[in-house]
């Protein structure tokens, strides 16, 4: 007699998978946690660490800008979920709101459209923040000699940083209702005693009392209020980084990157812009005439007191001053643009640029000028206000210089021109 021992055992085979694969689903199956807020990472990279302690284990590293969505909460540390579905701990001052994202969008937008003054280095890592203050969130991190563009600068009081909330307060705990007590055992308070009768010879009491003021005792005086102490400001400077993103930096820790061979004339006054005007051959070498501005009160809030043109002398080889003036209150943006200008009968392009200048009634005015071999010509003054700043998601429109007139330079301009020509001087 033969059994058929396969055909036996196939059911129970099956039977025993099914509740193999059964069980393992219902021992391995997690329920996912749900999402409570999301939040954007602050710093250029972020490690997340599998439990609250920063010395645990690494979860995972994200990058600056990437979305987290928040899960949990404890005190000022959250629990984060990744795009790729990494969850880790980390602390809510490394982190920003969709708010802060939101505007720090919208500063690189309009540094996008502001003009250059000028690129800057760094000697020592320099930390980029999100908004004028030193304890805002850091996104960058300036590497030495690096270069960045100067776009904006403004003077700001030193206060403490308020961070924004990534998620909203949690709600108070709802009161309890006290229970009310049966009727029965209610106990009426007792009743209140009758008030004291007034003493038999209140009137003489109260005649006695008239006129025994003491007018002659010394008036108390307030204490003198102490000076206040002036309120300390920091310098910042907007940049805008290669990547597109823009930033603020303490100014202090920049330095323009415009050769030694000019910044030494700068005689201890801080360099707030440079610009290259026209290139100039001498032999086998090309140098730049430039235009800067200076600062020597760092303290001031316009960005520039005066400003000075320099030309390569082709014949002593060195640089020379075409142009200066000081005493002024000047503010970004400065320009360069070409202009048209006419020498003898003949209308050509020459270097010119322009800047904003604020007279002693507060107005501010937009002066051109123009480079005529080795002079600085003022073409025309007009007044300017401030472009207004565009909404969210739209660029500020470009404003070129309007075309300068053409002008023919005095006598002595030309003859000075043609002195420097001749004899380098």
């Amino acid at each position: 007699m033969s059994v058929n021992v396969s055909g036996v055992l196939r059911p129970r085979v099956l039977a025993l998978a099914v509740c193999l694969l059964a069980l393992g689903g219902c021992g391995s199956r997690t329920e996912r946690e749900r999402e409570i807020g999301e939040a954007y990472v602050g710093p250029a990279t972020l490690k997340l660490r599998r439990e609250m302690d920063l010395r645990s284990a690494e979860a995972a590293t994200v990058a600056h800008g990437e979305r987290l969505a928040i899960v949990r909460r404890r005190r000022r540390f959250v629990k984060v979920r990744t795009e790729k579905g990494v969850e880790g701990w980390t602390d809510t001052r490394l982190l920003l709101s969709s708010e802060q994202m939101e505007q720090l969008n919208q500063l690189a937008e309009r540094a996008q459209s502001l003009p250059s003054q000028g690129a800057a280095t760094v000697y020592e890592a320099l930390n980029v923040h999100t908004e004028p203050n030193r304890m805002s969130p850091s996104f960058y991190r300036v590497k030495e000699r690096e270069l960045v563009d100067v776009v904006e600068r403004d003077l700001i009081a030193r206060v403490p940083f308020e961070p924004k909330r990534i998620l909203p307060p949690p709600k108070p705990p709802a009161a309890r209702k006290p229970k009310p007590e049966p009727a029965a055992s209610r106990i009426p308070p007792p009743p209140m005693p009758p008030p004291p009768k007034l003493p038999a010879d209140w009137l003489e009491l109260s005649e006695s009392t008239v006129g025994e003021a003491d007018t002659q005792a010394p008036v108390p005086q307030k204490p003198e209020a102490e000076p206040s102490k002036p309120v300390a400001v920091d310098d910042w400077t907007l940049i805008r980084l290669a990547n597109g993103r823009a930033g603020w930096v303490l100014t202090g820790m920049l330095r323009m990157n415009i050769p030694d061979e000019v910044a030494q004339y700068s005689e201890g006054h801080r360099i707030t812009a440079y610009l290259a005007m026209e290139d100039v051959k001498d032999g086998g070498q090309i140098k730049h005439n430039w235009l800067w501005t200076t600062l020597a009160d760092t303290r001031r809030t316009y960005d520039f007191d005066s400003f000075r043109c320099f030309v390569w002398n082709v014949k002593r080889h060195r640089y020379e001053t075409a142009h200066v003036e000081s005493n002024l209150r000047g503010y970004y943006p400065v320009e360069a643009h070409p202009v048209k200008m006419t020498a003898g009968k003949k209308e050509e392009s020459y270097p010119g640029f322009s800047l904003i200048v604020e007279d002693d009634d507060g107005v501010r005015w937009r002066k051109l000028y123009g480079f005529h071999t080795y002079h600085v010509v003022l073409l025309r003054k007009e007044k300017w206000a401030p472009p207004p700043i565009p909404p969210p998601g739209q660029k500020r429109a470009a404003v070129s210089p309007k075309a300068a007139p053409a002008v023919q330079p005095g006598f002595l301009a030309r003859m000075a021109g043609w002195w420097r020509k001749l004899f380098g001087r």
